[in-house]
């Protein structure tokens, strides 16, 4: 028992001196004591194994080795960030969101750190996993990785609750990027380009010992979980600080829009003092009760606001133009540009968009031109300096026939793009439609990659997404850097990809202006495919927001025969094209026609629930009330606005049991 103690004694000494060092910046000791102590420590640990603890301040040092990262699930979806760029735009919102919530409003603003961010979960004060965002629904574990940056407690401290998600960034400081990149050139070595994509690759390196080498750091910003306890934002922060986060200070508590951009002036000024990287401010409603009323979109919160610092700007010279082919037979025109830094990358291509913005900047080969990196990953370019202008400049005149195929081009209607209709035999279309659907918000199907399907095309093994099903191991192991391993893994994806939900595979399929939130509307409201290829126009965009475009599109890829003949291979390959029989005896259809307004706090479900037992049943949720609400639900802390613009305009307000009823 005395060991044990010991060790435990250490640990708890460690866990003291590297929060002083790292969280809250007030070494007690020096160096070489917290190294000896780390030492003896690891003598005792490896002297005696019983004790082994995975959250010890020994395993910061890595070595644990990471072959494939898993990927995980998030308990609770990582939203992206709507931007905005000026004033205006802050106004605009600030209207939008005070239509939805009652009472007076105020924010929190804080630094955006521009760094990759990550997912750790706790339970009982230990860290148990962390995991990247990924597509915001589900991302790689690389917890091996992540406990190896001293900014991330291991154990917490303090009043915790007992399992809880905090979000953060991993980011590199600029000292210590500056001192990798003095080592790599010193050893002959090509020096990274800029701490952001630095930072994110060290999170997938294999080996943790090399990522403990790393001077990367984790600031943290959000707290997601239920019963938390905590009431705004600001307190959140707080809370984090005390559990032993590293949560930077400059966090402000404001009341206005104007002290916001009070902010944002001050920060664009003083950005460059700061030790890591921002590219902006992220804008919070600090009412939590008030981020739980306005919601979400599909995309992002309602809530929240990232203002982004002016983008960067360089000229170089356009060398040539160049057009892609889409998936969907949309041609891009791609400037070349002659290499230039921005924004800490090497910036070689940047999109044109389409002949009309080709034709608005009249911009030629030979130009030199002034390119942006905004909001946008792609940088774009937003003016010719026509004081440069070669003599012999000719004007640019857009392709007629497909770059691939060539297959003359069409122009639709209210199209700002021209479109290759050679749907079946354009070797791009057909490559993209597959990457398409095997793509992780798709198919998903591990140990297949957008290289191999060109491989797999180009070789002629498949022609569409059904071909996949027929591919055996024997086939695939002759491609391009592919083992016996990868190749049945791959086989393995593809046969487990069968058990995708169908609202996956209907968004997988490929059809124009069916995206991820249209394609789960149309499963959830045809059922099945057999439902959905019979149903007309007019049927169509009588499903909430199904407009006539989507609806038109729909029937066109369902008229195809080459189409047909693909869906029913996938049927006969066993294919989910239709809602499972667990997933519908949970759907009615109680509340169809019914939209609902939801406000306030429930005592027996929680406003999520709530939401999708009206989904679930057939009903419409809406954020805002208006002539066409059936009824307002009501709940604890509803603001008095909601209760009068409901009764003026008659709509009758329900309580949490009256509508449980209704479901009865």
């Amino acid at each position: 028992m005395e060991i044990k103690q010991k060790i435990e004694t250490l640990r708890e000494e460690l866990r003291r001196h590297n929060y002083n060092y790292y969280i809250i910046d007030n070494p007690t000791i020096s160096d070489y004591e917290f190294d000896m102590k780390l030492k003896a420590l690891q003598a005792l640990e490896e002297k005696y194994p019983e004790f082994f603890d995975a959250n010890s301040p020994s395993q910061r040092v890595g070595g644990a080795i990471t072959k494939n990262f898993n990927t995980i699930v998030h308990d609770f979806r990582m939203y992206s960030l709507d931007n905005s760029y000026s004033k205006e735009d802050l106004l605009d919102w600030e209207t939008r969101i005070k239509k939805l919530v009652d009472g007076d409003i105020q924010y929190t603003c804080e630094l955006k750190y521009d760094g990759a961010s990550m997912n750790l979960t706790y339970e009982n004060g230990k860290l148990i996993r962390a995991v990247t965002r990924g597509d915001g629904v589900q991302g790689d574990e690389v917890t091996a990785n992540v406990k190896t940056i001293n900014t991330v407690p291991l154990q917490l401290k303090g009043d915790y609750p007992e399992r809880f998600d905090i979000r953060g960034e991993i980011i590199l400081p600029i000292e210590g990027f500056l001192k990798m990149n003095e080592e790599r050139i010193a050893n002959d070595e090509e020096p990274y380009r800029n701490p952001r994509n630095t930072a994110s690759g060290s999170l997938k390196l294999q080996d943790s010992a090399e990522v403990a080498k790393r001077p990367l750091q984790c600031l943290l910003y959000s707290i997601k979980g239920n019963n938390l306890n905590i009431s705004t934002q600001f307190e959140g922060l707080e809370k984090a600080r005390e559990w032993g986060f590293k949560v930077p200070k400059e966090a402000k508590l404001v009341s206005s829009i104007d002290e916001v951009l009070e902010f944002v002036t001050y920060w664009d000024n003083e950005r460059h003092n700061l030790p890591y990287e921002i590219d902006g401010i992220v804008i919070k409603v600090n009412s939590l009760f008030q981020q739980e009323e306005l919601g979400f979109t599909a995309k992002a919160p309602r809530w929240a606001m990232a203002y982004k610092f002016k983008a960067e700007q360089v000229s170089t010279r356009l060398n040539e133009i160049t057009y892609q082919v889409g998936r969907t037979g949309a041609i891009t025109p791609v400037a070349n540009l002659e290499p230039v830094q921005l924004a800490g990358t090497t910036v070689k291509r940047a999109s044109l968009h389409n002949a009309d913005q080709i034709e608005k900047l009249d911009i030629r080969e030979g130009d030199t031109v002034f390119v942006e990196k905004g909001g946008e990953i792609i940088p774009k370019i937003i003016a010719v300096d026509l004081s440069n202008r070669p003599k012999n400049a000719e004007p640019t005149i857009y392709i007629s026939t497909c770059p691939e195929c060539e297959t003359e081009l069409v122009r639709y209607e209210g199209e700002a793009k021209h479109y290759c209709p050679n749907y079946n035999g354009c070797p791009p279309q057909v490559i993209g439609r597959i990457q398409h659907y095997i793509s992780r918000k798709a198919m998903d199907i591990e140990g297949l990659g957008g290289e191999t399907v060109a491989l797999l095309v180009n070789g002629g093994l498949i022609n569409d997404y059904s071909d996949l099903y027929e591919l055996t191991v024997e086939q695939v192991l002759p491609l391009e850097r592919m083992a016996q391993k990868s190749a049945e893994n791959l086989i393995n994806g593809i046969e487990v990809s069968k058990k995708i939900s169908f609202e996956r595979v209907l968004f997988a399929l490929g059809i124009r202006y069916v995206g991820e939130t249209v394609a789960k509307k149309l499963a959830k409201h045809y059922k099945s495919i057999d439902n959905l290829m019979v149903a007309s126009i007019l049927d169509l965009v009588s499903v909430d927001e199904i407009g006539e475009r989507i609806a038109e599109s729909v029937v066109d890829f369902f008229s195809s025969p080459e189409n047909l003949k693909i869906i029913e291979r996938l049927k006969s390959f066993g294919l989910q094209l239709e809602i499972s029989a667990e997933k519908l005896a949970n759907q009615t259809n109680k509340l169809t026609g019914n939209t609902f307004v939801v406000s306030g706090v429930f005592e027996s479900v929680s406003r999520t629930e709530l939401k999708k037992l009206i989904e679930d049943n057939g009903g419409k949720v809406s954020s805002s009330i208006s002539s066409k609400t059936s009824y307002l639900v009501v709940g604890d802390k509803m603001g008095p606005s909601k209760r009068t613009k409901a009764e003026s305009l008659n709509v009758p307000l329900i309580s949490e049991s009256d509508f449980l009823n209704m479901l009865k």
